[in-house]
């Protein structure tokens, strides 16, 4: 498959939106039909919107999913935050010096930075949040916590090489100066200031584990503050009177509805009674795509985004453990019959990790990198299984499971998969879903075969892809591990030359992904959403999360 300069740009200018992890559904019936007007229209400043599953948690150090994120990114605020171009602006961090070395940075904190309980957002708060995160007696253990070893013994300490917290090169010298101290220049750091294991932790949560899931003890210091959890059907928030930038916030209320119904989702927003419908918290079912596109094309948005749709291969389980049975697999798919018959939505077959739009050297990582990583090939495939069997000593597999979390759409596409391996190889593949918190530890405990998976930048860099699947992340749900590509990613940690840096990603993702086979990559993003017309401000980044912080209702 080859890559064009303009493929990106040509599918910005298509009009209409896809998904990265959950799947969603909507059914916020409004008890209150005096808080809209006729045509549905809320009559004050309140957003609703629809989570597919219910956020595992709102603990910024836990956290690693879409569900999660939307809220904990409306509650919480890090030192800079996202700017609509998705290049860093001062949030609680009003300034920052960083050494000509690259390897110190200082940030000065504004001082009407608060809670939302009214207490002052210090310096403190930071290197609290950051050194529980990295400490290694906090359980579970973050999934993220790798995001912080760019910090000046930060790994050694939390791996217990090194005992002393105050050796880790995070220190508030007072209230309002918070000094960073990095193991190697890192020239995408100040982007990962806006990412969620960095934010602040009230002190509060220090003798209370259960802090992040009630309302009362949930403090953040975000655009808004929780006002309602109701467990498995509504999250609310309001408007936090607290927040330093409190004059550009307009909404009073965010309503988030929780249904995994994606046709229920896309019946709320037909009736009013969403403003807001797709990804990345819900969906829009594709048998319903083309009747959207007629019937509201001017509040249907689709747009490509950086981020992978995948499958993840147990490397430790059978018959998975075997590397030509993980090629065959992935070669006997047809991915542009998936975007064209079933996805529908724009979306690029995917045959390589990191996707379109990610920063190269002078171009996009994707188009200096070709994915070419491998071809679909029947015959080839066909032969792989067999050798892959005979290693093995199979004269048939073992019984194979796909695993998916709830969503419509996750279902067809792996009906779709399977279908096609009971045609092309001959194999019968179970087809399980899962709820999201069920699946996402299945995954972690890799208690699973092959699982269905998807991946968004955390910052533009490929590093955001390539580390993920290092020995050490706690986002590697597969099993995998690899010396070569372990010293590839600390190598590329260390280096200033980002030509080299990139040399040696790109080595990483031919070893995850061809000589390998870890992931399945299915396809390169779209999302797709519907956005009523009333509603202002809205914002989805280049990897589609989105930013209603700054909406409102006109």
């Amino acid at each position: 498959m080859k890559k064009h300069k303009s493929l990106l740009l040509l599918l910005t200018l298509i009009l209409a939106i896809g998904t990265v992890l959950a799947g969603c559904g909507s059914n916020n019936k409004n008890d209150d039909q005096s808080a809209k007007g006729d045509n549905g229209k809320p009559k004050e400043q309140v957003f609703r919107m629809n989570f597919a599953s219910e956020p595992p948690t709102l603990d910024p150090g836990q956290s690693q999913d879409n569900a999660s994120n939307t809220v904990i990114n409306a509650v919480f605020e890090g030192l800079v935050r996202k700017g609509t171009d998705g290049e860093p602006v001062p949030a609680v961090a009003e300034s920052w010096k960083i050494s000509e070395d690259g390897l110190k940075y200082v940030f000065t904190l504004r001082k009407d930075a608060k809670w939302s309980n009214g207490d002052a957002v210090t310096a403190k708060d930071f290197e609290f949040a950051w050194k529980r995160v990295l400490d290694p007696k906090f359980t579970p253990a973050p999934p993220y916590v790798y995001q912080l070893y760019y910090i000046k013994n930060a790994e050694a300490y939390n791996l217990g090489d090194i005992k002393d917290a105050t050796e880790v090169g995070i220190k508030a010298t007072d209230d309002h100066t918070l000094e960073v101290t990095l193991e190697n220049p890192t020239p995408y750091f100040l982007n990962l200031m806006s990412f969620q294991t960095y934010y602040p932790i009230h002190s509060s949560a220090k003798d209370n584990d259960k802090w992040a899931t009630k309302p009362e003890t949930l403090i953040g210091n975000g655009p808004f503050k929780m006002s309602k959890i109701t467990k498995g059907q509504k999250i609310e928030l309001v408007k936090n009177d607290q927040y330093w930038d409190n004059k550009s916030v307009k909404l009073e209320k965010v309503e988030m509805s929780i249904v995994n119904s994606s046709a229920t989702e896309l019946s709320s927003y037909r009736n009013n009674e969403l403003d807001y419908a797709g990804q990345p918290t819900g969906s829009i079912p594709t048998d319903q795509l083309n009747a959207v596109k007629k019937e509201l094309p001017e509040e249907l948005n689709i747009k490509g985004i950086s981020s992978t749709y995948f499958y993840v291969f147990n490397t430790t389980a059978k018959p998975f453990d075997n590397v030509n049975i993980r090629k065959a697999f992935s070669m006997a798919l047809d991915r542009k019959a998936i975007t064209e018959k079933i996805t529908m939505a724009g979306e690029i077959p995917a045959f390589g990790f990191v996707p379109p739009g990610i920063k190269g050297v002078k171009e996009e990582y994707r188009t200096e990198v070709s994915d070419k990583y491998f071809e679909e090939n029947l015959d080839e495939a066909k032969k792989l299984l067999a050798q892959g069997m005979q290693e093995e000593g199979y004269t048939t597999l073992p019984e194979v499971t796909l695993i998916h979390n709830s969503d419509d759409r996750h279902k067809k596409i792996a009906l779709a998969v399977s279908d096609m391996w009971k045609k092309n190889l001959g194999v019968e593949v179970k087809v399980q879903n899962q709820e999201w918190g069920v699946f996402l530890k299945n995954r972690q405990n890799l208690d699973y075969q092959i699982a269905r998976s998807g991946w968004g930048a955390d910052y533009n860099d490929p590093m955001t892809y390539i580390d993920m699947w290092t020995s050490k992340s706690g986002n590697n749900d597969s099993g995998f591990k690899n010396e070569e590509y372990d010293k590839l990613v600390n190598e590329a940690y260390s280096s200033s030359d980002n030509a080299k840096r990139m040399e040696m990603m790109a080595d990483a993702e031919k070893i995850l992904v061809q000589d390998n086979q870890v992931v399945l990559p299915l396809f390169y993003y779209s999302n797709v959403s519907l956005v009523k017309p009333w509603v202002k401000g809205l914002t989805l980044d280049y990897k589609g999360d989105i930013d209603f912080t700054r909406a409102y209702i006109e």
